[in-house]
């Protein structure tokens, strides 16, 4: 599958924060975890995490659409790189998107020393991130009855 990850830039906050509390409304509406859902999140926040050193925000283009978005974190200093978050639209998943956008990163800033977490009870994300090498590392962060934080190392 060909995509592209385009930088996604400063003038673009409005874009990304848009697509994010779009993508992310139906989990937020399944877990109501509103302190920590992307979809409940100010713009202000994601303006901040593009002025992060090490923080790239990347549109997922499959030709000329953003199908969706992936914030890859690479601080530089040997620590682990580190997705958070990777959304694709709802219209557009179950197509590879995803898994190409997290190939296409790993291109660009290496294979090697990433981490992420993910929503224990969304048994798809678990199944790409285990398929893409990913392994639990034990760590998991109770939000509330309905949800719980897994998170993932590669090596």
């Amino acid at each position: 599958m060909m995509i592209e990850l385009k930088p996604a830039l400063r003038d673009d906050v409005e874009i990304v924060w848009r697509m994010q509390v779009e993508a992310f409304s139906g989990l937020l509406e399944k877990y109501q975890d509103y302190e920590t859902s992307p979809a409940a999140e100010e713009m202000k926040s994601v303006a901040a995490r593009f002025e992060q050193p090490g923080s790239e925000y990347y549109f997922i283009m499959a030709g000329d659409k953003p199908v969706g978005v992936i914030r890859i974190i690479d601080k530089k200093d040997g620590s682990r790189k580190r997705i958070s978050p990777i959304w694709i639209m709802e219209e557009y998943r179950g197509r590879g998107y995803a898994q190409a956008a997290m190939e296409e990163a790993e291109r660009i800033y290496g294979k090697n020393h990433w981490c992420l977490d993910t929503i224990l009870q969304e048994k798809g994300n678990l199944h790409l991130y285990e398929k893409m090498g990913y392994h639990q590392t034990g760590k998991i962060e109770h939000i509330n009855d309905r949800m719980d934080i897994v998170f993932y190392e590669k090596d």
